[in-house]
């Protein structure tokens, strides 16, 4: 009986290797790698009540100092086409997961003060 027990633990041992590992890390933002990303968000995102005119008009929040979480969410919104605006969506598609961690990390590090932040 004891055999049996040890034999099912054994089988049972890769099975949960894999369902642990399934579950990927989210990759960790770091806001240096962010700039090779950022000039693709700076032509609207850096502009004080700046609106698109394509296809609809809308409204473009500043981005410094937004939530990394949020900047993520919304990223991802885009990909998926949970969010619609076509620049958005092209962008966003464009981008890997580590690049959207590098960009929110990015702009959730900024404040006021800092360069490039129109919101001083």
């Amino acid at each position: 009986m004891k055999l049996h027990r040890i034999l099912f633990k054994v089988m049972l041992l890769p099975a949960a290797f894999i369902a642990v590992n399934c579950y990927a890390q989210e990759p960790t933002g770091n806001f240096k790698d962010a700039q090779s990303n950022v000039a693709m968000c700076i032509g609207c995102h850096a502009l004080p009540n700046y609106k698109s005119s394509f296809p609809l008009v809308y409204s473009v929040p500043l981005l410094g100092g937004q939530n990394a979480a949020y900047i993520i969410k919304a990223l991802k919104g885009y990909q998926a086409g949970d969010r619609k605006n076509p620049t958005m969506q092209s962008i966003a598609g464009s981008l890997s997961d580590q690049d959207i961690a590098d960009l929110a990390a990015y702009y959730s590090r900024q404040t006021a003060d800092s360069a490039n932040n129109n919101t001083k």
